[in-house]
């Protein structure tokens, strides 16, 4: 990339070098060059282009980091932050969000959180061989004491190392991932189910209580980061979604 008139004027303005780096990069997010969810060129790759130290290009971008402008994925690089991350059926929502805001009362019983190797099935999921390693967790959402979802996540370890470690006693695993991976695209399959022995006593429900399945997958630029599986109690869930039709393409009939 070469060193261009408009990189120029941007390190000329008044005011520190690292600030003008951070004036650089939000120009390109405002002005639509850098799209949400896309790669930003990497640390080296801005010293090259604007010809300022590696310590300025890192403290511009760790900044921007923890303003909310850009995201960071270890192992994978750095992207811009996306406005809102949502499937072209549901959106991608918080349970614990959705339900404080009710103004109801947030809860979660933790059953596992594991290492694990990946099953046959998980591995076809997430594009990952049979046998590697990844993280695991079992949750039960509670609103107001009463379970309204089934968690079962699968967390790639490259994408999230700390995984493992974080105090969910007061938040949900998808609150935590959100904070430090960007999701490029998101895939949701959504299937009506009969629960078994373990969904029934997990959610403290009766055989015939009818459960609604989402398999979620979120992909961080070309890695499959997690590969989920939420089951609702269909007398405790509303699948809800609505958009203008002069926004999105007429759905089929």
């Amino acid at each position: 990339m070469k060193f261009s008139d408009q990189n120029v004027a941007f390190l000329d303005r008044p005011g520190s070098r690292y600030e003008n780096v951070k004036a650089y990069i939000l120009d390109k997010i405002n002005s639509g060059t850098w799209l949400p969810t896309q790669r930003v060129p990497s640390e080296t790759e801005l010293v090259k282009e604007l010809g300022v130290s590696r310590m300025t290009v890192h403290r511009a971008m760790r900044e921007l980091t923890e303003e909310g402008v850009l995201m960071r994925a270890q192992g994978v690089g750095t992207f811009v932050a996306r406005n809102r991350p949502t499937s072209a059926l549901i959106e991608v929502r918080d349970i614990a969000d959705e339900i404080r805001h009710l103004g109801h009362e947030y809860g979660n019983r933790i059953v596992k959180m594991e290492a694990v190797k990946a099953p046959h099935d998980i591995a076809l999921g997430m594009s990952v061989p049979t046998g590697a390693s990844l993280f695991h967790s079992v949750m039960v959402h509670l609103e107001n004491g009463i379970p309204v979802q089934l968690e079962n996540r699968y967390v790639n370890p490259e994408v999230a190392p700390d995984y493992l470690v974080q105090d969910y006693s007061n938040r949900s695993p998808h609150d935590y991932l959100v904070t430090i991976l960007p999701v490029t695209e998101t895939e949701n399959v959504i299937h009506a189910i009969h629960p078994d022995d373990v969904m029934q006593d997990r959610l403290e429900i009766s055989e015939n209580e009818p459960c609604i399945l989402i398999i979620r997958r979120n992909w961080t630029g070309g890695t499959v980061a997690t590969y989920n599986k939420f089951i609702y109690p269909g007398s405790r869930f509303t699948l809800n979604n609505r958009y203008r039709l002069d926004e999105r393409p007429r759905p089929p009939l």
